[in-house]
């Protein structure tokens, strides 16, 4: 293993569970070197079968692995298989240069004693140790999604860093909330620069502002106060410094509800507007339990469904990741199976479907049609599928990675919608962060789309005794 010519390079020692979570971690290093021991390829091939994600992702890495390693004879990968030379690279970073070497030798022995106990772990932190000691004049950093790793790393005076490549912000806090409130002075300082028409009943405005630089399409645009003063708009145009915005239908009033469900607050307004509005083929909404997420979508899309006729049936899924112990095998149809995930929508569905007046028999006529528009499918059945003029839900898709999230939203057919929810605060799944969930993902990346709208929910409606929990417990 020859580092000699090129020493402001780092060697970065890759753990199993970063190329478990990206396959092209291996090509996203840039200029420097990546060492993979030969614990890590025994991890691989221990996990590589099953029809999970992370089983599809092991199967990708070695097909990677096994591209770079076409050609090449026992010297070159003595002396580090070059990643720029795969075609591969040029798809995923062409900037990427270094070498990527493997543990060909024993290295327990350039140690004076090893770490006790024999767990996996253990043996990539002494590889670790070995190449530091190898390799004096070279910065040997441990890069895993471990933090318990990372924590021995560097009680062992090992360089560690979490692989952050795949993070969409530096800071949860910058995610874009999809609403933007204006400044007080807003008519004041604008009243000479606005045009204002009507169209089938709607009122729209041409704004010509520095302002419109920051909106992005589909935005909440608000004023709070009483009168002239309360205002709220959606952006509907962007062209240079010119902005459309369309005020927004009020869901709260008494006379105009979807599926018999008023909005109770701002960003409720907004979310049944963008999720009443056929134009708009994508919507995230997040929100902390009890905001409304899951009630505000179920009613549009039933309404939607069932009595405009836009869709032919709602679909429901979420990722079955568990908050506390498995329960096991559960035995069933596809739907059987998924029905203890879907307790938000068996209790949403009871609260929408229980009509004030009416006998028995309509009630049960109500939840045969009902439950004939709406199917529970799971994530594992979703690849190769094209939903054609579906309302998709995807429940709790904080859980989903970036890769996850981007097989499901390319499954859209003519005139399907799509609707995330979710809340970065409870993720579930291991090695997944607020940063580098894939419902942030989308969120970041969809957000200058004009057929897209995002909103953030702020505040919950569930009741005053879980108002006072979430907000003190």
């Amino acid at each position: 293993m020859n580092l000699k010519n090129s020493p402001t390079r780092k060697l970065f020692v890759l753990d199993t569970n970063v190329l478990m979570h990206d396959p092209s971690a291996l090509f996203r290093f840039q200029e420097h070197h990546l060492f993979i021991p030969m614990m890590v390829l025994e991890e691989l091939d221990a996990a590589k079968k099953g029809v999970s994600e992370l089983a599809r992702n092991v199967r990708q890495v070695s097909r990677f692995l096994d591209e770079l390693m076409q050609s090449v004879n026992k010297e070159q990968i003595d002396s580090g298989v070059e990643l720029g030379g795969s075609p591969r690279m040029a798809l995923i970073d062409k900037s990427c240069s270094g070498r990527l070497f493997f543990q060909t030798h024993h290295m327990k022995s350039l140690l004076p004693e090893s770490l006790p106990g024999s767990k996996p772990d253990n043996s990539i932190l002494e590889t670790a140790l070995a190449l530091i000691k190898e390799h004096p004049d070279t910065d040997v950093v441990l890069i895993s999604k471990d933090i318990n790793l990372r924590i021995k790393a560097t009680v062992l005076g090992i360089q560690s860093e979490d692989y952050r490549t795949d993070k969409v912000l530096d800071d949860i806090d910058l995610l874009y909330s999809g609403a933007q409130k204006l400044p007080d002075d807003f008519w004041e300082s604008h009243g000479d620069k606005i045009e204002s028409w009507q169209k089938n009943g709607r009122t729209f405005y041409r704004i010509e502002s520095g302002l419109v630089s920051n909106w992005s399409p589909n935005e909440l645009l608000y004023m709070t106060g009483t009168g002239k003063k309360s205002f709220e708009a959606i952006v509907r145009k962007l062209e240079g410094n010119t902005a459309e915005i369309e005020l927004l239908q009020d869901y709260r009033s008494s006379q105009r509800d979807v599926w018999g469900i008023n909005a109770r607050n701002r960003e409720q307004n907004f979310a049944l507007n963008v999720l009443m509005d056929p134009e708009i083929d994508f919507v995230s909404i997040l929100g902390t339990a009890g905001t409304g997420k899951t009630l505000l979508t179920l009613a549009a899309g039933l309404a939607q469904t069932l009595d405009d006729k836009l869709y032919t049936e709602v679909i429901m899924t979420r990722e079955t990741t568990p908050v506390g112990e498995d329960i096991g095998f559960l035995p069933g149809t596809e739907e059987e199976k998924m029905a203890p995930w879907m307790g938000a929508l068996i209790d949403n569905l009871e609260f929408l479907t229980k009509p004030d007046n009416g006998t028995e028999w309509e009630r049960d006529a109500t939840n045969t049609l009902i439950s004939n528009r709406i199917k529970i499918r799971s994530l594992n059945f979703m690849r190769g599928r094209t939903f054609l003029n579906r309302y998709l839900i995807i429940d709790e898709s904080q859980n989903l990675t970036a890769k996850q999230m981007k097989t499901l939203i390319t499954r859209a057919g003519p005139d399907t919608k799509i609707v995330c929810l979710g809340n970065i605060a409870q993720i579930d799944t291991p090695y997944l962060t607020g940063t580098t969930s894939g419902l942030t993902y989308v969120v970041d990346h969809f957000k200058n789309w004009e057929h897209s709208a995002h909103i953030t929910l702020q505040r919950g409606e569930r009741s005053r005794l879980a108002d006072y929990a979430s907000d003190n417990l």
